[in-house]
């Protein structure tokens, strides 16, 4: 808790300082206006300011939550749709980035996956160029004159909230408050903005905005501090909206948020494998370069743009004409630059990829003290849905080692020598600390806010990498402790009775795949196959302890110590399939509710 607590506080200071740095010149106005009497009620343009801001970014936040709670679950399916076709990647990154809207947490995603091996850097370049694409979808929302229905749409969605017991619906009130909310913070901005327009000092500092650079600077240092480009959009459009800042000064600020928002793919590439890092590097590098290339046409581009937007209305001048498609116009300009580093980098994916594999080689080969997590990253966190599916990939990676242990267990203690079980004892360890990392990776899922689906999906994975683990046991333990006793007690085991507990074992093994297979896949159809295999596990076992009755009361059953131990090898094998079907009727379970959601 105190770990929480000591973020948010880190998180609202550096909230507090972007605020300072954007606005520290407008406050320096302030204080130096003192002289010049009433003319501007300072007070309320600065707190208009700051609270319009939070408003703003709360309900951008609040709107986020919610489109990602409400489209999180069906995001693995979209992200289903990559492929090696460079444009559908691309397709695909502005939807996904549409939906989620924010591109810094798609970027996130995609460092998850190419750490993973689900993704190349080549089909995340497509993607990062669609999520850029995608990010300016709330611009162009934001510069309609929509602040007007602010109050109506936080009235209907808290009505939503208010009527409706049903968790979707209540999301869908979210969503509709946060949008709501995010509109009357643009409109106290804008209220409080007004008195600016006749102030002679403020609209000479803005006119200093268009110099590029500059613009540009104070752009990249908003957006970095804040996380998201949409906010800074947001406030440019707001001084648009006044007929404050050109559209020059504007596509500047554009830009700027454009570099500014790679810093939160970057902070989530520290620390992490040389695969993430280049995902964050080809992020910026699109950005920089691409902003390099537009700086020197920033002039004819905003020639272009006001060319293809809407003119002003009749009758309007001056300000008025400006704050009337100024907006508009910026809106315009940060989505066609965005598309057409696309259309620009789109054809060059395979040799920008090369160009990062230079910039960001691989390390040279050492050896691992300590096996690493491989799929659970923490920036998933923001979408829990995907902090979800990353805990079944990661199952996998478990699944495989358990598998593997199985694997080799059985000639192991039917006829292996010590070093053989040492072995297997030592495979254990690697399954042990993927579990720990799985515990650890859904026990911080589970203080997230998550809906009723997610929270009981969590609390299902558990179950299932707590099963995963018993099966690890009950070979690191019992099996090779009953094959330490064959060694000790110095008897063998018949030829019959290894061909009746290997053929128990290839089920089991069977069930084990199957299940594991289920779990990572969340395919019902493997996950009933292996309950269904209850009734072969039930014949063989009795199968099983019919011939050791027969081994038993025959003249040359042995010794009553090997019958013990052969014994205890078939129920362990009845354990191993028992938590296998278990993980089995988890993934039945998860499956009939999210069709009970749907």
């Amino acid at each position: 808790m105190k770990s929480i607590c000591s973020r948010r506080t880190l998180e609202l200071g550096l909230i507090g300082l972007c605020i300072y740095l954007f606005f520290s010149p407008l406050f320096a106005l302030a204080g130096g206006s003192a002289s010049e009497g009433g003319e501007i009620d300072w007070f309320f343009l600065t707190t208009g300011l700051l609270g319009g801001l939070a408003l703003f970014l709360f309900g951008m936040d609040k709107m986020s939550d919610a489109l990602k709670n409400v489209a999180g679950e069906k995001m693995k399916d979209i992200l289903a749709m990559l492929s090696s076709n460079r444009v559908m990647g691309l397709i695909t990154g502005a939807i996904v980035t549409a939906v989620i809207q924010s591109s810094s947490v798609t970027t996130v995603m995609l460092v998850g996956f190419v750490t993973a091996g689900l993704m190349s850097l080549s089909q995340t370049i497509g993607v990062i160029l669609g999520a850029d694409i995608g990010t300016t979808i709330t611009a162009q929302i934001v510069a309609f004159k929509v602040t007007k229905y602010a109050l109506l749409l936080l009235a209907v969605g808290f009505g939503m909230l208010f009527i409706s017991k049903k968790e979707k619906t209540q999301q869908y009130g979210y969503m509709i408050m946060g949008l709501g909310m995010l509109f009357f913070g643009m409109g106290v901005m804008k209220d409080a903005m007004e008195p600016l327009r006749t102030y002679q000092p403020f609209i000479d500092l803005m006119a200093n905005m268009s110099n590029p650079i500059l613009g540009i600077l104070i752009s990249a240092i908003f957006t970095a501090l804040v996380q998201s480009s949409s906010a800074t959009m947001g406030v440019v459009i707001v001084l648009a909206m006044q007929g404050l800042i050109t559209l020059n000064a504007g596509i500047a600020l554009a830009l700027g948020a454009n570099i500014g928002t790679c810093v939160t793919a970057g902070i989530a590439s520290l620390g992490k494998p040389r695969e993430a890092v280049r995902v964050a590097v080809t992020h910026v590098l699109f950005k920089v370069v691409g902003v390099l290339i537009m700086l020197p046409f920033i002039g004819p581009f905003a020639e272009l743009v006001t060319s293809i937007s809407p003119s002003p209305e009749e009758g309007l001048t001056g300000l008025e004409a400006a704050a009337s498609v100024l907006p508009r116009q910026i809106a315009n300009a940060h989505t066609f630059f965005n598309i057409g580093i696309g259309i620009i980098f789109l054809p060059f994916v395979s040799q920008f990829a090369k160009l990062v594999y230079r910039i960001v080689p691989d390390k040279p080969v050492e050896e691992v003290e300590e096996l690493r997590a491989k799929y659970l990253n923490e920036m998933l966190f923001h979408t829990p849905s995907l902090a979800l599916d990353a805990v079944r990939h990661e199952f996998k990676r478990m699944g495989k080692r358990t598998d593997l242990m199985n694997t080799a267990m059985m000639p192991a203690v039917l006829t292996g020598n010590k070093e053989s079980l040492l072995k297997v004892r030592e495979m254990y360890e690697e399954v042990d600390i993927l579990h720990k990392h799985l515990s650890t990776y859904l026990a911080k899922i589970s203080q997230l806010k998550l809906n009723e689906y997610q929270t009981n999906k969590m609390v299902k994975l558990m179950e299932a990498v707590n099963d995963l683990d018993h099966i690890g046991d009950l070979i690191e333990v019992n099996m090779v402790g009953l094959g330490q006793r064959r060694i000790e007690k110095e008897f063998k085991i018949s030829e019959g009775t290894q061909q009746v507990i290997t053929t128990l074992h290839v089920v089991v093994s069977d069930a084990l795949k199957a299940a594991v297979r289920s779990v990572v896949e969340e395919d019902k159809a493997y996950a009933k196959r292996v309950i269904s295999m209850k009734t072969d596990m039930n014949q063989l076992v009795e199968k099983a302890g019919l011939h050791q009755a027969e081994r038993l009361i025959s003249e040359d059953s042995g010794k009553f110590e090997a019958y013990s131990v052969e014994m205890d090898i078939i129920e362990k094998l009845k354990r191993i399939y028992y938590h296998s079907k278990r993980m089995a009727k988890i993934v039945v379970e998860i499956g009939e509710e999210k069709t009970n959601i749907n």
